[in-house]
């Protein structure tokens, strides 16, 4: 490559000067990339030997300082307030190559983060791909000649096309593009899933400019291999995906992806965490311990330092408006103010005669024309408003002196453009606490304010009401000839409030007394050594800070003229104010940085340009560290237009203290100006250590001069007690002056802090007995009393213990290559609070040209040149697109609202890399488990600390005295034809539709009369034996009761299933198959309806139909009865299976003997209290577990009333099932927490309306959850909330617990005590102890328990792989002994270990006997103060999730619940969350409900939340549409089913973040 490139020094000194000026063309914005490169192959076409086929080279972009001879048009001007021009320095940029360069060595691979097509900004490139594995690195095994690129080997095991690498002569920069366009299952559309793919740079480190070959973008080809086509992908959701090896689909790029991300994490990147105690609960978060390397200040304690004496000068005024009628009387002629149109054209000159009569003319109207005679709306001390726009200084000028002549007090503001301004609210709190009831302003200015239809000026948000004053003087009466202004020598009263806007967006006035601003002029007078009549241009903002003092009060002082330029004319003209210094001759001129920067930009060889007459260039700016390599550039190109370099003098200012310090002009050209080269990583420390300029990470420092005349400065550390620094240590300056402010207007705690501070010697003792102002500036007294300042405590960012400045960051990320790529140079950098450290972020505003994987490139190249420089890791780096983050008055990027939409997540950044991983080093230490200290040992330990052993039971059965008829019969087909004879017209079940009318009921003897038609049916046309299995595949309703019954006659052994989903045949069938095949099912009983489902044309597209069992229609059954009804040999076999997809996504299938059912049955009457004079109301899926019982088999034993109501009714009518109650006056209800959810969001708005259809549910006396998982207590509380106005009694609600083990193991009865909820440490939780805290404490959580035990189950609480009894405050599994014990699983293989383990399981110390059934669910046992039934306390059982769910992380045991629910508070638009684990990486999936647009503010959010509240790193934020997150029947969510859609690429994510 060397050969290829030019010697730079070769080119002659105009072409690079030509060069040069083109880099900055093009990193403002102002060329475009095409016109960039034909200008430059044309300028360097001469010098280049060019070989054929290479298309015109680009350069590395470099800056170099602009020659004097370099040359270049007028620009267009950008839109005001780019903060790029402060942060320019070369010798920084080349810091950030060498950190860049030193980062090739070790290879960083990141995943590119994947985005919906609708989500990325169509580019000339039509698909986008992710940078390598570096982000910049050279190919290691690619020689010069390689045209072939490979994918790199984290990506071997990616299953897909081969992609074909162009890498143009020679150049190794192969570019590579992927246009994968995958069938995706979830929604059809094409998925677009960027591939990590081999993209690799080479860069070259010699002098600038340098000229490397590079691919231009229109040379990027694809190629696809002949014959490949897009695979497609099955169907998400489908039972054959989840035969995976290890639970990773083979063929899946997401993983491959995840996969490389792995790789990045395993990379040691910090050092490693350090050793630290661990409380027994408390889980510390790693303290920073002190590097004891770090450097330490070791220089002797600074003394104060005196700034010259003040010289009164026998003619000073005695007060500014003493000085202004000196000058309008004396000199009415006199010039005051010239203002400027924006062609440069003088608009308007103000004499001083002028300035002195129209002042005095709106004080007199102030005074005297505002309210009455007797009341005066404005009395001399109150405050009033000054709104002016930039460009009328004049108006704003006679608007300041009317307002001291009156003796009331100006508070000059922005003019608020919109009634949303950033900010303009916080001005608005300040006017209010300031009392402003009067705003002045002028006659443009007051048309150009958005007006209500009526004409009236609009309320601003926040802002008081105010009397809108227009100051022309052709709007004002004319003072009587005998009045005259008081003019009165300064003294301490207010003179003028200048506001500040704080770091975190507040404002606040400082106030300015009269004789504080009168010393500060004579101050300035003296230090700038200003004379009468001098002229001084000045382009700064006149109504604040540098401006407002030189440019309106120290010039009226000394009558003096001053040019003004407004920034309009600035845009147009970035020159004008030089052409303005030449043309008047000026003395002085006041800019800032960025002016001089533009005027470098715009300077061509002018001949009208003289700047020998200036003798003082006050760069207002000059205190910031980036200000300085503008000051070097602007005297290197203007030297030559007589510039002295002794005239340009940096200043450093505050609104507190007013002027700091300023650089004097002086006569002696041999003295230069201070400079100091700080080392970054001992300013990080506080701590002064000068660098050699050859370091990587240095700050060059400029003296901003030396300490105002009459003030006395020092420097205090800046955290806790203010003691003096030392000599080499850097703090805040801090101020002691007549000439400062006093006080932030009504913040006396605010004022006391920052301008009543005492500064400390290190004996404690105060160093004066006067107090010093804070100046909010960071810097240090450097030798001979010059002070040196390097940032801004606003700035200032503390991570691990160490400083960092947010504008040194910025200055970092503008110099990383290409640094046309920021937008304008617009970068926010601050600092958020996460788990108890600061976490830098930022955020650019990219071009609106650049693509995805521009920006992914830059992106990745950022982060590693702060962590070369800056020794810190970016928390998260964030692009917005071009001119979307908040804007301040005069344009520039308003931090703190930026801060405020990120947090609450609306910024709507288009890329967004979160690095936690490299970040955050406080975590607390993984968990190490201990060697598991032996049951006995437990126990034992349980008994000394009188601690109980977790055990309870529901009521004993053989002790309940009842009239229990159906405890007869042993099977519940005997208790049904005893029913038949008894109460033959009894009705049994009743089933509505979704108008609420009965579609359906059937009685005792009808139900007896149908079942043995169909017992008939299947012992004839199904030639069934007794014990064949057969699958009821019904609709929930009566058809499906009758069925199982008729099976009970036949014999045969019933499995119920739920049938295909008419609009999702596809999806849903394949399960029904499943379960038919798996329970061995003989024939398929099932309506007409269902029959043509199973035959459509759909249905054999998803499976094999020919493979089906026999399939008998009960819509046509025979008329006769059959011989006999079958009556089992022994209670223990087999009466049902009941079949049910876990959570986990297992299908299980457990055995319910006749024994069991009849037990389960009368354990659910006694603990219901149901009797035949009930009615219940069911609002449930009939087809497995509790919702089955309930269904078909309890209204059969104990003889009530069920009330049906499917599930999938309530779809089309949301308030049937709670209509339903209330008609029939139900006391006891079950539903499932979907149908709650649809009730709570449904009918939520709808109460009022229901209220008056006459909807009343207080009778209801238990409205229970049917469930296997931990209840939903917020769900439930917000559903008694909401219908408590139908008169629901709260106390009513509660939840049900069952499991495949056993169905029913706890069910709120109607007698007892009301479940409790308890409030548990989260924390405590993770290492499986349960501690009880305060409701509302942090880490709390709450749980419901889940309903009372049954009678006749016991429960104890095990551990689950020790198997020893647990005591009462640790977390266990929840083991269930009861005769409704199912007998076992049934599975094709007959998985007998499996099976023993879960349903005979014993303990293996104490009571070894009994055994116990495994329910697979990990919760606690406590006693609670409450009584039972039977006298004794109650035992509360609280179930707290599936042992299969729980996520060991880290050593500890995460809920998946726990996170989902800080995911889903963390964004409005977040309605779904499920979280899972994929090679320890905690992978997120959240459904938005909102514009795609917002799904990047979510990923920061995610993680913030997750790390705050858990401790724990999201390495994949996924963002999904809503509905993706797959629902079993119960409502509970299928995680695995997600996780193998996630891995195998068929979720169609809008955007996939992979967290660094």
């Amino acid at each position: 490559m060397a050969d290829r490139s030019i010697d730079s020094l070769a080119l002659p000194l105009e072409v690079r000067a030509k060069l040069a000026e083109l880099d900055l063309e093009l990193s403002e914005g102002d060329i475009t990339q095409k016109g960039y490169e034909k200008k430059k192959s044309k300028l360097l076409g001469a010098y280049l030997p060019q070989p054929p086929g290479v298309e015109s080279s680009l350069p590395q972009e470099r800056r170099t300082p602009v020659t004097p001879s370099s040359s270049s048009r007028y620009h267009r001007r950008r839109s005001s307030g780019s903060r790029d021009e402060r942060y320019r320095s070369d010798v920084h940029t080349e810091a950030v190559q060498a950190a860049l360069a030193k980062h090739k060595e070790r290879k960083m691979a990141v995943p590119m983060p994947s985005k919906r097509r609708s989500l990325v900004v169509q580019t000339s490139m039509d698909a986008y791909t992710p940078p390598d594995t570096s982000s910049g690195s050279e190919d290691e095994g690619s020689g010069q000649g390689d045209s072939q690129g490979t994918p790199s080997s984290s990506q071997g095991s990616l299953n897909m096309e081969h992609w074909i690498s162009r890498a143009i002569h020679g150049s190794t920069t192969s570019s590579t593009n992927s246009s994968s366009s995958t069938q995706s299952g979830g929604s059809g559309a094409a998925n677009a899933l960027a591939d990590v793919m081999t993209q690799t740079h080479i860069e070259n480190h010699s002098a600038p400019p340098d000229i490397t070959t590079y691919t231009t973008e229109h040379s990027i080809q694809v190629e696809r291999p002949q014959g490949t086509t897009p695979r497609t992908v099955p169907k998400y959701g489908n039972a054959e995906l989840m035969e995976t090896g290890d639970g990773v689909p083979v063929s899946s790029r997401v993983s491959a992806k995840i996969q490389q991300l792995v790789n990045t994490l395993k990379r040691p990147k910090r050092p490693p965490l350090r050793e630290f105690f661990v409380d027994d609960f408390e889980e510390l978060l790693e303290v920073q311990q002190p590097d004891p390397n770090q450097p330490r200040p070791e220089g002797a304690q600074m003394l104060a330092i005196r700034g010259e004496q003040l010289g009164v000068v026998t003619n000073w005024p005695p007060s500014l408006e003493a000085a202004l009628q000196r000058w309008g009387t004396i000199s009415p002629k006199a010039p005051c103010l010239t203002t400027m149109d924006t062609n440069g054209k003088p608009l308007y000159i103000l004499t001083y005669g002028k300035l002195w009569t129209r002042s005095m003319k709106v004080a007199y109207n102030i005074l005297h024309k505002l309210g009455t005679k007797q009341e005066p709306m404005v009395r001399p001390g109150d405050r009033v408003a000054l709104v002016f726009p930039n460009n009328d200084p004049a108006a704003f000028m006679v608007a300041f002196y009317g307002c001291l002549l009156a003796e009331v007090v100006p508070v000059p503001i922005e003019v608020p453009l919109t009634r949303k301004d950033a900010g303009s609210q916080q001005i608005g709190f300040l006017l209010g606490s300031c009392g402003v009831t009067v705003a002045l302003t002028s006659d443009a200015c007051h048309k150009g304010l958005p007006k209500s239809p009526t004409g009236e000026i609009l309320q601003f948000k926040g802002w008081p009401r105010l009397l809108w004053f227009v100051t022309e003087s052709k709007h004002l009466s004319k003072p009587p000839r005998d009045w005259f202004p008081h003019i009165k020598d300064a003294n301490n009263d207010t003179a003028y409030i200048e506001y500040k806007t704080c770091k975190d967006g507040s404002v606040l006035g400082v106030t300015v007394t009269r004789i504080a601003l009168l010393t500060h002029c004579q101050a300035l007078t003296q230090a700038c050594a200003y004379t009468e009549a001098e002229t001084i241009v000045n382009v700064l903002d006149f109504k604040k800070d540098v401006g407002l003092w030189h440019g309106i009060l120290t010039s009226v002082m000394n009558m003096m003229h001053v040019i003004s330029i407004p920034y309009s004319l600035m845009k147009v003209n970035p020159l004008s104010w030089i052409q303005k210094v030449y043309a008047y001759k000026a003395k002085v001129a006041c800019v800032k940085s960025r002016d001089m920067h533009w005027a470098l930009v715009a300077h061509r060889d002018q001949r009208d340009i003289n700047l020998t007459s200036l003798r003082m260039l006050i760069v207002a700016d000059g205190a910031n560290p980036w200000s300085i390599s503008s000051c070097d550039a602007f005297l290197n190109v203007f030297q030559s237009k007589g510039l002295r370099p002794e005239v340009i003098c940096p200043c450093a200012s505050s609104p507190e203290a007013l002027t700091v310090a300023i650089r004097r002009p002086t006569d002696d050209t041999n003295q230069p100006p201070g400079r100091g080269v700080l080392s970054m990583h001992g300013l990080s420390y506080g701590v002064i250590r000068v660098d050699s300029e050859e370091k990587l990470s240095v700050l060059t420092v400029q003296d901003v001069g030396l300490v105002m005349p009459g003030g006395v400065m020092c420097v205090v550390r800046p955290e806790g007690i203010p003691l003096l620094c030392r000599t080499d240590e850097i703090g805040e300056l801090c101020v002691c002056s007549i000439a400062a402010g006093t006080s932030y207007y009504g913040l006396s705690g605010m004022t006391k802090n920052t301008f009543e501070m005492f500064p400390m010697m290190s004996s404690g003792a105060p160093i004066s007995e006067y107090p010093f102002v804070r100046t909010g500036l960071l810097g240090f007294v450097g030798p001979g009393g010059m002070v040196f300042v390097v940032g801004k405590m606003d700035g200032l960012m503390v991570v691990s213990g160490r400083r960092h400045n947010a504008d040194d960051i910025v200055a970092t990320a503008l110099a990383v290559e290409p640094m046309k790529f920021v937008y304008r140079g617009r970068i926010a950098v601050f600092s958020i609070n996460v788990l108890h450290d600061e976490r830098i972020v930022i955020i650019a505003e990219q071009r609106p040209d650049s693509t995805e994987e521009d920006s992914f490139q830059w992106m990745s190249r950022v982060l590693q040149a702060i962590d070369g420089i800056h020794q810190v890791g970016v928390y998260c780096l964030a692009l917005v697109p071009a001119n979307t983050l908040p804007k301040t008055p005069l344009g520039g990027i308003h931090l703190s609202e930026t801060k405020q939409c990120f947090l609450e997540g609306s910024l709507h950044p288009c890329n967004v890399l979160m690095c936690p991983h490299t970040c955050v080093t406080n975590l607390p230490k993984p968990r190490q488990k201990q060697p598991e200290i032996g049951p006995a040992s437990v126990m034992v330990g349980n008994l000394v600390s009188g601690k109980r052993i977790a055990q309870a039971s529901g009521r004993d059965l053989g002790q309940i005295e009842d009239n229990d008829q159906g405890r007869k019969f042993m099977f519940l087909a005997e208790v049904l034809q005893w029913r038949a004879q008894t109460t033959p017209d009894h009705v049994l079940f009743t089933l509505l539709n979704s108008r609420g009318t009965i579609a359906n009921s059937l009685t005792c003897l009808q139900l007896h009369k149908r079942a043995e038609k169909i017992a008939v049916m299947l012992m004839e046309r199904g030639h069934l034996q007794d014990g064949d299995h057969v699958a009821l595949v019904y609709p929930p309703g009566i058809d499906l009761i009758a069925a199982f019954y008729g099976c009970l006659y036949a014999g045969c052994v019933p499995i119920t299933v739920r049938p295909p989903h008419p609009q999702n045949i596809a999806t849903t069938l394949p399960t029904v198959k499943m379960i038919v095949e798996v329970s061995r099912s003989a024939c398929i009983m099932t309506s007409q309806f269902v029959v043509k489902l199973l035959r459509s044309r759909e249905a054999g597209a998803a499976v094999d139909v020919r493979t089906w069992p026999p399939v008998l229609d009960t819509d046509d059954l025979p008329k006769r009865r059959p011989a006999q009804i079958y009556k089992p040999s022994n209670p223990d076999t087999l009466a049902y299976l009941d079949f049910s997809v876990s959570t986990t996504g297992m299908l299980a299938g457990v055995k319910m003997s006749h024994a069991a059912t009849s037990a389960l049955c009368r354990s659910i009457k006694l603990q219901c209290e149901l009797y035949p004079s009930r009615e219940v109301a069911i609002c449930l899926d009939p087809y497995c577990g509790l919702g089955f019982v309930l269904w078909c088999l309890c209204s059969v034993y104990s003889g009530h009333q069920s009330i049906l109501i499917p599930p999938s009714e309530l779809e089309i009518n949301p308030s049937l099932w709670l209509l339903a109650v209330s008609q029939y006056k139900v006391r006891d209800t079950f539903c499932s927490y979907s149908v709650m959810e649809l009730c709570t969001k449904g009918l939520g708005s709808q109460t009022e309306s229901l209220k008056t259809r006459g909807l009343d549910l207080s009778r209801v006396r238990t409205c229970v959850v049917v469930a296997e998982e931990r209840p939903r207590i917020a769900l439930t509380q917000s559903f008694s909330k909401l219908f408590k106005d139908l008169n629901l009694n709260p106390r009513a609600v509660s939840t049900s617990f069952g499991c495949r083990v056993n169905l029913a193991i706890c069910l709120q009865g109607t007698s007892g005590p009301d479940p409790t909820t308890v409030y548990v440490d989260m924390r405590a939780l993770r290492h499986d102890r349960v501690r009880l805290v305060e409701r509302g404490s942090p880490h709390s959580l709450p749980l419901m328990e889940s309903g009372k035990i049954l009678p006749g189950v016991r429960i104890i609480i095990a551990n689950p792989e020790t198997k020893g009894p647990l005591g009462d405050s640790h977390l266990g599994e929840i083991w269930v002994h009861s005769a409704h014990n199912a007998s076992g699983y049934f599975t094709i293989y007959g998985d007998e270990s499996l099976q023993s383990d879960h349903f005979n399981s014993r303990l293996s110390f104490g009571d070894t006997q009994t055994v116990w059934a495994r329910t697979g669910y990990l919760g606690f046992l406590r006693r609670t103060d409450l009584t039972d039934a039977n006298g004794e306390r109650h035992d509360a059982l609280y179930v707290v999730g599936a042992l299969d769910e729980a996520m060991e992380l880290r050593g500890m045991r995460y809920h998946p619940i726990d996170i989902e629910t800080s995911v889903i508070r963390a964004h409005k638009s977040i309605t779904e969350c499920a979280v899972f684990t994929w090679t320890n990486l905690l992978v997120v999936v959240v459904e938005l409900d909102g514009s795609e647009q917002e799904a990047l503010d979510l990923v920061p959010l995610v993680t913030n939340v997750v790390l705050e509240e858990h401790y724990l790193i999201v390495g994949v934020v996924v963002v999904v549409d809503v509905g993706v997150i797959p629902i079993n029947s119960r409502g509970e969510k299928q995680r695995m089913h997600l996780r193998d859609g996630f891995l195998a690429d068929q979720l169609d994510p809008i955007y996939v973040a992979y967290n660094m």
